[in-house]
Formats: C-alpha cells, structure tokens, sequence
C-alpha cells in the first residue's frame, strides 16, 4: 500500500512514522509513504495556498489548484487511481468498518486542510471520501488523517503479531470487545474471574462473547441496533437483561 498525506505541516506527522507499529510496518515493506506538502504545487511567486472566500466572510479558504495539481503528482507517479480522502468536520463519521474498507486499497491520497475550509470544486470534482473523526473541531487535519493511517495499517496482512488481534478488537465485530486480564491472578485483592482459570475453552468462549454483550448494552447500546444476533447472543442477552432486572 502507498499512503500519501498531503499537508502544509509535515513535521507534525513525521514522529509518527519513526515509532512503534508504524514504523516496523515500514521497515517490513507493509506500505510507503509520502508527505506532500502541497504548498510546493503553488504557481504564486508567494507561495500562497490560500485566498478570501467569494461573498464575503471570516477566515480564508484553501485553494483548489495547489491540492488538485498535487494529488496528480502523486497519482501520476504512482500510475494508480487512488482513493482521495479529504479530512474534513463535515464528512463522514469515522468507523472501523470504514478503515477495513481502506485497507483494501493499494493507494490512498489524505488532504489535511487548515482555515476556515476548502473551495467546494475540491469536494466536487477531486476526492472520493470525507471523513470526520468526530464532532469537534480541530486546528489542521493533521490529526486526523493520523488516526486514519493507524487504524489502517494495523489491518495489513503480518503488521500486528497475532493476526487474530484486529478481528478481535472493540467494534471489528461490532460489539465492544470483553475485559482482559493477565498475571498476577490476585492483584490487591482483586481476582481475575475463576472462569478464565480453569482452561475450559467453551465456557471461557461464552464468557468472552457475554461479556462483550453485556459491555455494549451497558456503554453503546446504539451499537446493538445494527448489530445481527445470532441465535446464541440472543439468549445470552436475555440473560443479561434479567440479571439487571434482579
């Protein structure tokens, strides 16, 4: 996979790649990456990047022909029709189903924006996706398009030890993800349930899957109104229900 970030403040996205997951994916050949600066694509002697929006109003407006002349140089050297991911508060909410989907992808290209926002022919005629990592603003998209690179690459085949770790994680499979515990099995008083003790894998299995039902009814409950039961959890979750109710 290549990855490019096009953004006016790549230093703020350098670290990132020099440490932990990230950077071993690299040096393992797992993907590439580039930080475009996309300043540099600026025809003004200035090298100006942004202007004041038509009709008046506060703040200044990124201007569509550095970004667009920038994701060609980066599709043109590629030779790729890339997904083209704009980070923006007015997109699309963030999912885990949404980073597996990228993961799919051999080139993504993330535009960070800064300002008040983007010329709106750089929505229409430019990206594929808008992406919003939550409903909040921040300065720069920087952030953002960090959150996305890392939950995509952890997805790649071989990056993350165990390959059974991302299928498990909280939302992979919709459900938040049950409790985990490790030694010692007594730690200030505090005990690890017997269940998990006594190496009966059907039961620590069902403990496993009520426990992440039980997690999500209590924390994100909005979660289970998408989610399809099987046979299985629906018990499961009749049984929790009637625990509460005693």
């Amino acid at each position: 996979m290549q990855i490019d970030i096009l953004t006016l403040f790549p230093k703020i996205l350098e670290g990132a790649f020099e440490s932990s997951i990230l950077k071993r994916a690299i040096e393992a050949n797992k993907f590439q990456y580039d930080l475009i600066d996309f300043r540099e694509f600026a025809h003004n002697k200035h090298k100006k990047v942004d202007d004041y929006p038509y009709g008046g109003g506060a703040g200044m407006v990124l201007a569509a022909q550095p970004i667009f002349d920038a994701v060609q140089y980066a599709t043109e050297r590629k030779q790729s029709k890339p997904r083209v991911v704009l980070m923006c508060p007015q997109g699309e909410r963030y999912t885990q189903q949404k980073a597996e989907e990228f993961a799919k992808e051999d080139h993504l290209i993330i535009i960070c924006g800064h300002y008040e926002g983007y010329d709106e022919r750089i929505r229409e005629h430019l990206v594929t996706d808008e992406i919003s990592i939550g409903d909040y603003v921040l300065t720069g998209g920087e952030i953002g398009a960090l959150t996305v690179v890392d939950s995509v690459v952890r997805l790649l085949p071989d990056v993350l030890g165990n390959e059974t770790s991302a299928k498990e994680d909280s939302f992979s499979t919709g459900l938040l993800e049950h409790p985990q515990y490790t030694r010692p099995a007594d730690f200030r008083g505090w005990q690890v349930p017997n269940i998990l003790l006594e190496g009966h894998h059907a039961k620590i299995d069902r403990w496993r899957k009520k426990e992440s039902l039980r997690r999500t009814l209590e924390r994100r409950p909005d979660l289970l109104d998408t989610y399809l039961l099987d046979e299985e959890e629906q018990q499961i979750l009749q049984e929790i229900k009637a625990e509460k109710n005693v």
